[in-house]
């Protein structure tokens, strides 16, 4: 039975309170919780977080909301605290990394098989394949800066292989640009996806950003720079699909429906007990939020929520391994280019993005240097086969 976001009224903000114990609490394990468990605590950590950024630019620009913002943004900073807590020091921040670059690919491989509008769906698979690609290369990392195997983190879920070369993504500005949906006609689920993913990109942008210059492996610096880079197109990619004549408002309550589907999926699926309850209160909030930022809509713009959203959410995101989807995407879309808003075969990429990648590239790539002679192979923490003098 799905869940309709105008009958199910959630917590309303004022009743909503953390301690910091709340906020900081026990971590999952690397190793005994299951991969998607971290999946779903990365992604929603960037849920989160870009509700945050969104609620902060509104207020910059909306005197009469600033309250209003304030006192929801509050809460979602308890929230993403104690979410993005649950990853505790067993993780390296190169095993971070690696989940994150699993959440990157099995969300929106989810994404790409549900999305109804193709162009946009498109969209979704290309960034994908990148997102794979990147995997592969900081796999390439974690075994020569940690010797350690990249599967631990993966479970089996997600493959440790080249997809489209980091080397070959990088494009001229315009080339990473797209059309957007259209707001008055675009598939309720077009909107949850898009924010879904521009959330999720962001995340993970911002992250390498901060967490590469730590590094003192000097390849390991200039990936973390060059994926990074990489990881800036896929945010203007993906949030160039927000129809821009959406109003403040309207943003507001797709952000918050976004949160509730979001959480709603989670739910669903987390094997987790401890950090079920986490998703299922913060749905319980998220709801309340819905309703607080409804009511809102309605006195400023004279308009029903409804108009935006019909109720019901739709099916919940799919956390489960893709391989097979992404295998036969890789297949049949790895030389795909872009020319302006256009998907194109690689022979027809702009001459914009093929000058901007040669000078980009012109002292060298780390993403080639770091995986030179690298093949994956299962257990290489465990047994290495070393030359033994006879």
């Amino acid at each position: 039975m799905s869940l309709n976001l105008f009958s199910a009224k959630g917590i309303a903000p004022d009743k909503q309170r953390f301690t910091w114990r709340d906020m900081a609490g026990t971590p999952i394990s690397k190793l005994d919780d299951d991969a998607f468990t971290r999946v779903r605590i990365i992604l929603m950590n960037g849920i989160e977080q870009e509700s945050q950024r969104f609620q902060h630019m509104a207020a910059r620009r909306n005197r009469e909301l600033r309250v209003a913002l304030a006192n929801v943004r509050r809460v979602e900073q308890h929230q993403a605290t104690t979410i993005n807590w649950l990853l505790g020091p067993d993780h390296s921040p190169l095993e971070i990394t690696i989940g994150y670059e699993q959440t990157a690919i099995e969300v929106t491989a989810a994404v790409a098989q549900r999305e109804p509008d193709p162009y946009l769906a498109q969209a979704y698979r290309f960034g994908m394949l990148e997102d794979f690609d990147h995997l592969y290369r900081y796999s390439a990392l974690l075994d020569r800066v940690e010797g350690k195997d990249a599967n631990n983190i993966l479970q089996s879920y997600t493959d440790i292989l080249p997809g489209r070369p980091t080397v070959l993504e990088h494009r001229a500005p315009e080339d990473d640009l797209r059309e957007p949906y259209d707001r008055t006609s675009a598939a309720p689920i077009t909107k949850l996806h898009a924010l879904t993913i521009v959330a999720t990109e962001m995340q993970v942008n911002q992250y390498y950003l901060n967490i590469g210059p730590q590094f003192a492996d000097p390849v390991a610096r200039q990936l973390y720079a060059e994926i990074a880079s990489i990881e800036e197109q896929h945010v203007t990619q993906y949030e160039s699909l927000l129809d821009p004549q959406e109003t403040w408002l309207e943003q507001w309550l797709m952000h918050e429906a976004t949160e509730v589907y979001n959480y709603y999926s989670c739910v669903q699926q987390e094997t987790n007990p401890r950090v079920k309850a986490i998703w299922e209160r913060f749905l319980d909030y998220e709801l309340g939020h819905f309703h607080y930022v409804a009511e809102l809509f309605k006195q400023h713009e004279r308009r029903d929520p409804m108009e935006i959203f019909p109720g019901d959410l739709p099916e919940p995101v799919d956390f489960a391994s893709h391989r097979d989807f992404v295998r036969q995407t890789l297949l049949q879309e790895v030389d795909l280019r872009t020319n302006g808003a256009r998907f194109v075969d690689k022979a027809n990429e702009s001459q914009a993005s093929i000058d901007y990648r040669a000078y980009v590239n012109s002292a060298g790539s780390p993403s080639e240097i770091v995986a030179a002679g690298y093949i994956w192979t299962p257990g290489t923490e465990l047994a290495r086969r070393v030359a033994v003098p006879v």
